[in-house]
């Protein structure tokens, strides 16, 4: 079958986005930096391959980017062959400027903004290359200071100290965040939906559900949804209000609020929530938001360099030695020893 052939084929099938999509494939670069994970770069660059495969035609095309044209060596060790070095695409013609910038980096990421890497993804921001950070190439798009007001998320693991080191108000708990140029996704499997959507936008509806079809995967997933459940809940047949509850802990850690007005704002009674909480958590309302705000004090002391005393403030706690028990009782050790074990790259360029 030739190409207008299987166009007119798919077309008929599908939406007429596909037509012009197959004019000429997409292009995406993909910009790897040492330590990527390679999860989060299969699961982005897969569902372009398998669009191509469901259509039979050439919608996407994509090359990997480094620094340099050194292989690029992953977190698990494997290592990626180079198409492009960052220089041949800052200074090609404008008709060779890619339809897609993906970032995907590898830890310290707090190390890895050198002035060339800035120089490259300001130029690209610059020619309105639609940006794309993946995991934890969030905090490196916002070391450039491109995300300033932009709606953004991170790996849930890094969301506490990305709000605390940038300042930023408007992260959230997402999959993914598209906002104008620039498009941020917690990473992992969570790109796999970014990419489902870019190819929505770009192929219709139609080539992207055949895409999770393909992949076994039940149904594409909204941007908006959460990364991740409230800790310690089996979520079968688990009550609305208690959810609720939970996310208005989630919500208010800085400032805690007393279990009656938990209560109110979740729409039941202090008993009802102490009910739920026994069925479902197996610990006390009380308990569960301390240990919310030790979890969250504890990923402040590994991700960030902000004095301990700041910590224990931005938690809730305003007594050192009631921040010291409680984080001790939840975490087997006091916030000076967690801090002591952190990585020696989680140091004072963060702040």
């Amino acid at each position: 079958m030739n190409a207008p052939a299987k166009i007119s084929a798919i077309t008929s099938l599908a939406t007429p986005k596909i037509s012009a999509a197959a004019d000429r494939p997409f292009d995406l670069v993909v910009l790897l930096l040492p330590g990527f994970s390679h999860l989060a770069l299969h699961a982005y660059i897969e569902p372009f391959r398998i669009a191509n495969t469901v259509s039979r035609l050439p919608l996407f095309r994509w090359r990997i980017a480094g620094l340099d044209a050194r292989p690029i060596e992953g977190a698990n060790g494997l290592s990626v062959a180079v198409d492009v070095g960052i220089d041949e695409l800052a200074f090609g013609s404008d008709d060779r400027r890619p339809n897609q910038l993906a970032i995907v980096t590898g830890e310290p990421v707090e190390q890895q903004l050198t002035p060339e890497l800035n120089g490259f993804l300001r130029t690209m921001a610059r020619r309105a290359v639609p940006i794309s950070a993946v995991g934890t190439a969030t905090w490196l798009l916002a070391r450039t200071g491109l995300l300033a007001g932009t709606r953004c998320t991170i790996h849930w693991s890094r969301l506490a100290a990305f709000a605390e080191v940038f300042n930023q108000p408007r992260i959230s708990d997402s999959l993914f965040v598209k906002d104008g140029q620039y498009s941020t996704c917690a990473g992992e499997l969570a790109a796999f939906d970014l990419a489902v959507d870019l190819i929505g936008s770009h192929a219709g509806g139609y080539i992207a559900q055949e895409v999770c079809r393909h992949a076994t995967v039940q149904g594409q997933r909204s941007g908006s949804n959460r990364q991740t459940g409230p800790s310690g809940l089996a979520f079968a047949g688990v009550s609305d209000k208690l959810l609720m509850a939970m996310r208005i802990m989630e919500e208010n850690v800085e400032f805690p609020l007393t279990m009656e007005e938990v209560a109110q704002r979740a729409g039941v009674s202090r008993r009802q929530l102490e009910r739920l909480f026994a069925s479902h958590v197996r610990l006390p309302p009380v308990r569960h938001y301390l240990r919310i705000r030790t979890d969250h004090a504890k990923r402040l002391i590994e991700g960030t360099r902000m004095p301990i005393i700041d910590i224990a403030m931005a938690c809730g706690f305003t007594s050192a030695s009631h921040f010291a028990k409680c984080f001790r009782a939840f975490n087997g050790m006091s916030p000076q020893q967690c801090r002591a074990i952190v990585p020696a790259w989680v140091g004072p360029g963060l702040r």
